[in-house]
């Protein structure tokens, strides 16, 4: 066996091509890393573009033309192609911890305590399925504390809201958290 062969001599052009292939490869990183960046600026400003789009309809939607149709003295307007212009107000309504209290005591003061959910429960650990079966017949006689969860369902506090407003009853917005917003409609003909 000769020195060259026992030896292993190093194989520049194998090694060349190797290093080529790695700057191709980094070379196609970079076009894709650019790429990405590219992808996410135009999503992002697409994403602008549609949150632009939406305040404007809000503008129009909700302030526009229910101002121009409230001093034409107009609700609902019929096109001449059939389509239906109508403005209307939708309501919401919100208690917060804070005003918990203050607004289930209204609510009962005004007669309307019946739409508190009142939720207790408690809890027992393993093994005490005999204290719970007592606990359910005696509750609090038998040293336990039970959890109690009042809460006014949001649906049904929004439908007492826009009940109450659109018959000119009271109605405390800041202790509910009561917001009304107009909304512009275009019903088209089929």
């Amino acid at each position: 066996m000769s020195i060259k062969q026992k030896i292993k001599m190093p194989d520049f052009e194998a090694d060349q091509q190797d290093a080529m292939k790695k700057t191709t490869n980094i070379h196609s990183l970079a076009d894709q890393v650019e790429k990405l960046e590219s992808l996410q600026n135009t999503l992002e400003s697409q994403e602008n573009n549609i949150k632009k789009t939406k305040s404007e309809i809000q503008k129009v939607s909700g302030d526009i033309i229910p101002t121009m149709m409230s001093e034409m003295g107009l609700a609902e307007l019929k096109l001449h192609d059939g389509s239906q212009l109508k403005v209307s107000t939708s309501y919401k309504a919100h208690i917060s911890e804070a005003n918990k209290e203050m607004a289930f005591n209204w609510l009962r003061e005004n007669g309307l305590g019946d739409i508190i959910k009142n939720e207790i429960s408690v809890s027992f650990g393993s093994g005490e399925d005999t204290k719970a079966a007592d606990y359910a017949e005696l509750a609090k006689s038998s040293g336990f504390q039970p959890a109690q969860k009042m809460k006014v369902e949001p649906m049904t506090l929004k439908a007492l809201v826009r009940e109450r407003v659109e018959a000119g009853k009271e109605m405390p917005t800041e202790i509910f958290g009561i917001f009304s917003e107009n909304k512009t409609t275009i019903k088209r003909n089929k």
